[in-house]
């Protein structure tokens, strides 16, 4: 299934690390959303494109966005990983996959350690219609989302 701007993102619901749920619904009738898909917690270049985005979080929240992580680690691991980061969103456990796969974001097999069921890095804003309005999905785990285009975009979703 491909995710192409301007369609209707699809509906998820997952829990976080407080072992609640959280829905994108209930996430775009507040604010615009920054959807950030990361392979695997406490591994380095999903640290720092967490951390990049907690960094930076102030200008997130003068965009009117709300950022949310989604791993297929368990929701123990990833509330460890929030706590050791200090991280200020919410991180959700796809561990079913099934999130993963509707936005195209699964590996079939991660280029390293030959991982099947693998998180692509990959991230979408969501606007307040629930409509996708940037979609990057990285081949190369090494790589990090351009964060830049990321903030220009929701820039655009707020005039």
């Amino acid at each position: 299934m491909s995710v192409e701007v301007d369609q209707q993102a699809p509906e998820f619901t997952l829990f976080n690390t407080e072992q609640k749920e959280v829905s994108l619904k209930d996430l775009t009738s507040k604010s615009n959303v920054v959807v950030l898909f990361f392979p695997l917690a406490f591994t380095g270049v999903c640290t720092q494109e967490l951390c990049s985005a907690r960094d930076d979080i102030s200008k997130y929240q003068k965009l009117n966005a709300t950022i949310v992580g989604i791993s297929v680690d368990s929701l123990f691991t990833l509330g460890k990983f929030r706590e050791e980061q200090k991280l200020p969103f919410d991180l959700l456990s796809d561990f079913n996959k099934d999130v993963s796969r509707k936005y195209n974001s699964l590996y079939d097999e991660f280029p390293l350690f030959g991982l099947k069921g693998v998180t692509k890095r990959s991230a979408f804003v969501v606007d307040k219609q629930g409509k996708i309005k940037y979609a990057e999905i990285l081949a190369d785990p090494g790589k990090v989302p351009d964060f830049a285009k990321i903030k220009e975009v929701l820039e655009q979703c707020e005039k």
